[in-house]
């Protein structure tokens, strides 16, 4: 018979400790003396290896681009950024491998305290808020954006961009290969399952699935006597 077993949680349960004061000073000194342009291709040097000098230059150059970078931050492998100095990232933040995180020049990505972005997503970071110890699953999409389409006489791609806020609250949980479309909020707590396209604002605590997605539920843990949201 198949066995269901029970693992404690690795990256939600982890401590977050203060980086080396050499990292950030590193971090400025490469600020004031090197171009953005130079800071990115030295990321770019340093973007497919696993090892520690690898990790420890990509995060120094993030800590130096960025608007603001916590502590314990984990680049891995072949992860892409554009536009890295309009973000805000805070402490504990897990980014997968191949990851793709695009911003805008004049847009704003904040990214809270202990989220953990899977492998291969893909964050139209334009208006993009996640908010503290949010899971992003592997393969999750976030599109901050739509093409108007009019006029019709001009080709889709042509037509101006209609940018609006994507918001993940705190505590939620998006599954893998999700999809939340521009303008959407996911509330906090909630749960987005895998695959679910997500239209519509998702109440806190909540439980959506399919595509589009529909509530199936909220979450709740009265059963172990806790009392939790119904």
């Amino acid at each position: 018979m198949p066995r269901r077993v029970i693992a404690a949680a690795v990256h939600g349960r982890a401590d977050v400790t203060a980086d080396p004061t050499f990292e950030a000073e590193f971090a400025r000194d490469m600020k004031l003396h090197c171009a953005p342009e130079e800071i990115l291709s030295l990321f770019r040097r340093f973007s497919r290896g696993d090892d520690y000098i690898d990790a420890l230059v990509r995060r120094i150059c993030i800590r130096a681009l960025a608007r603001r970078c916590g502590s314990n931050l984990r680049i891995s492998p072949g992860v892409s950024f554009r536009h890295i100095e309009t973000f805000d990232i805070g402490n504990g933040v897990m980014i997968g491998e191949q990851a793709v995180i695009h911003g805008r020049i004049d847009g704003s990505c904040a990214i809270g305290n202990k989220a953990w972005i899977g492998p291969q997503c893909f964050l139209d970071a334009r208006d993009l808020v996640i908010g503290n110890n949010v899971g992003l699953g592997p393969g999750a999409r976030i599109l901050g954006s739509m093409h108007t389409g009019l006029p019709i006489d001009v080709p889709i791609i042509a037509t101006d961009l209609r940018i609006a806020t994507v918001r993940i609250d705190d505590d939620a949980d998006i599954g893998m290969g999700a999809i939340l479309l521009p303008g959407t909020t996911v509330g906090r707590g909630a749960i987005v399952g895998a695959g679910a396209v997500v239209t519509h604002d998702v109440p806190p605590y909540a439980k959506v699935a399919g595509s589009p997605a529909r509530l199936i539920g909220y979450r709740t843990d009265q059963a172990q006597g806790r009392g939790g949201p119904a």
